[in-house]
């Protein structure tokens, strides 16, 4: 039995008084401008994209060892309670609050919601109620760190990842929004474009994964070259059909209305998740494998990852093109990945990281202002340097920062409590050890 841990509960009873105390009562209610038809779509889609995340629990747990399922998807599950109670508390004021200096928001500013339910629309989502905005993004921040875990999978500690989250969340994740998506933030100045979240989600959770398979060394049947078959293939084909569906509500939501450019980022999502799709089995083919169920959904879920940045600024033609070349280039370094010593368990660097980056530098060459009249710069492939350029900047330095600060963190969760289990509770799996259940079959 582990020994008795009281400061989560005394934290999480502190902050049910404080919403007492601070109940956020709204005076008057903004209605002005509010178009029934954007807000109605906007609440599908944000309930779509918390589908994602149980999407990716199962996506993530049918490809681990069977001792280690239901951990895997606590993981993710886990994060839809801890996120949405940091995202009311302060997350969303660090993310969309007044900005500082371009870099953070106020934590004040919507400090346990304050304002949000009786404020003004945000200025870049007009049409919709401030409160559907910010549950809208929140589901955006739960599902990050979820990402995350896949390379960590089979040998971190449960407490100590949920702490490791709230810290991602607020010093990496809360920033990057801020930098990408406030009006005020110095990569949106900059001109970086990030439809739904390329650089935000899938680049941050790919550099911190990376950061956090380094960080953590090998499980021991990687060092000792075990193999061990995923659990359930089939929950892997569930996970991706549930992401898919509710990537529709993460790149088609990210217009923030329910109008014609929700609509081409709709088609773009779809296209390139199914190009990828069959680029990843058939470059398979080409290297003499067979064609794979796991591989199909690995090569969709790329394809998915990669269009995101672009999805409201690329042609649907443009989205066949970005889905293959995503896969092949993820399958390439995913190949290398396991010629490495490197313990990045479900791949999460190859497929999200290096599937965010190319989706960042695909914006860049074919972003187009017939597509979306937001596009101040158009892409390489028009004839102009300008976005290519400034994306090429922002990749450096949102990776130097994702990494960094991601890797200090592990260094400061890892002071506070150990990151790894110990090497029983490994051998046993983490289902047990960690929350004492487990599969039937197990």
């Amino acid at each position: 039995m582990k020994k008795p841990a009281y400061l989560p509960l005394v934290l999480l009873l502190a902050l049910s008084v404080l919403g007492v105390l601070m109940p956020a009562v709204p005076k008057t209610i903004v209605t002005e401008g509010l178009d029934t038809g954007d807000t109605a779509w906007m609440l599908v889609a944000t309930a779509l994209v918390l589908l994602m995340t149980p999407g990716l629990a199962y996506f993530y747990g049918g490809m681990v060892n069977n001792k280690n399922v239901i951990s895997t998807m606590l993981q993710s599950f886990i994060a839809m309670g801890v996120i949405s109670v940091l995202w009311v508390t302060v997350g969303f004021s660090l993310a969309f609050g007044e900005s500082i200096g371009g870099f953070v928001g106020n934590p004040m500013t919507f400090f346990m919601f304050n304002g949000v339910l009786d404020g003004k629309p945000w200025e870049l989502a007009a049409t919709i109620p401030l409160v559907v905005f910010a549950f809208f993004q929140l589901k955006f921040a739960v599902i990050t760190p979820a990402l995350i875990t896949g390379s960590m999978a089979e040998r971190i500690n449960f407490r100590s990842y949920v702490l490791f989250m709230i810290l991602f969340s607020i010093f990496v994740y809360a920033p990057l929004a801020h930098w990408t998506w406030h009006p005020q933030g110095f990569l949106f100045n900059l001109g970086v474009l990030d439809f739904a979240g390329g650089t935000v989600v899938h680049m941050s959770a790919g550099w911190a994964a990376l950061a956090g398979a380094i960080y953590l060394k090998r499980r021991k049947s990687h060092v000792g070259a075990e193999f061990f078959p995923p659990a359930n293939i089939p929950f892997v084909l569930l996970g991706t059909g549930l992401l898919w569906f509710g990537w529709f509500g993460f790149n088609a939501g990210s217009a923030v209305g329910a109008s014609a450019l929700a609509a081409s980022a709709f088609a773009t999502t779809n296209t390139a998740a199914a190009a990828a799709g069959l680029a990843w089995v058939l470059f398979d083919a080409a290297k003499g494998k067979k064609v794979s169920a796991l591989g199909f959904c690995i090569g969709a879920v790329v394809g998915l990852v990669a269009i995101t940045p672009a999805a409201g600024f690329v042609t649907v033609p443009t989205s066949i093109f970005i889905g293959t070349v995503a896969a092949i280039i993820s399958n390439f370094v995913a190949h290398l990945r396991t010629k490495s010593t490197l313990d990045d368990t479900l791949d999460v660097f190859p497929c999200h990281g290096v599937g965010g980056m190319v989706g960042m530098l695909m914006t860049g060459i074919f972003a187009s202002k017939g597509v979306n009249a937001a596009v101040a710069d158009e892409g390489l492939a028009f004839g102009e340097t300008k976005l290519f350029l400034t994306h090429l900047l922002a990749l450096v330095l949102v990776s130097a920062f994702a990494f960094g600060m991601s890797y200090l963190l592990l260094v400061v969760t890892n002071a506070i409590e150990p990151l790894r289990v110990k090497e029983d509770d490994e051998k046993v799996g983490l289902d047990v050890s960690q929350h004492d259940e487990f599969l039937i079959d197990a």
